[in-house]
């Protein structure tokens, strides 16, 4: 082994990581852990709607997570992208943060980095407004959405979302998206 488990609690006790998980998702790993959560806060007597921004906010990242595996899932690339994903989730300075990362394609850089520029540069009010107008767009073939996850996820952040891509090789950056309720 390459650590034991002791130094891996240690590193994740440093971050702050209540709940971690790496590896691919199910659509039951992420309501177990999405239950997880919820009691873990409501133990902390948390109020109810900020166990929902949490709760919430878990879901879409890693639905948008499960979204994008699915795009590429007849492609060649899919098992080097699918068990790339790790979501966390943490509690720092009395705030809860959700965590997620994954391969992306350096061909989808650049769209969703300019998605997430439009939505980081926007108030609540904005926000809100965005959210509207996409919840009447027709989603086109091959979409996975309109682009409202992403909206709603920065709509229920207490401060802008945090993104960063680290390019990995020639095919392949880690995309890493933060929110904090």
């Amino acid at each position: 082994m390459d650590k034991n488990l002791i130094e891996i609690q240690k590193v994740l006790g440093a971050s702050h990581i209540l709940i971690s998980f790496s590896g691919r998702f199910s659509q039951g790993i992420i309501q177990e852990l999405g239950e997880a959560i919820k009691e873990h806060m409501k133990n902390e007597d948390k109020p109810k709607s900020k166990i929902f921004n949490v709760f919430s906010i878990f879901i879409e990242q890693a639905q948008n997570i499960n979204n994008y595996f699915a795009s590429k899932k007849n492609d060649s690339i899919n098992e080097a992208i699918t068990d790339s994903a790790i979501v966390c989730i943490g509690k720092s300075k009395g705030d809860y943060f959700i965590w997620s990362g994954n391969l992306v394609e350096n061909s989808d850089v650049p769209p969703l980095s300019d998605q997430l520029n439009l939505i980081r540069g926007l108030d609540k009010e904005e926000l809100k407004k965005l959210y509207k107008e996409q919840m009447k767009k027709d989603i086109q073939p091959g979409q996975n959405g309109a682009g409202m996850g992403l909206i709603d996820i920065a709509r229920k952040s207490s401060v802008p979302i945090e993104y960063s891509f680290e390019e990995r090789d020639k095919s392949f950056s880690f995309y890493e998206l933060k929110a904090i309720v």
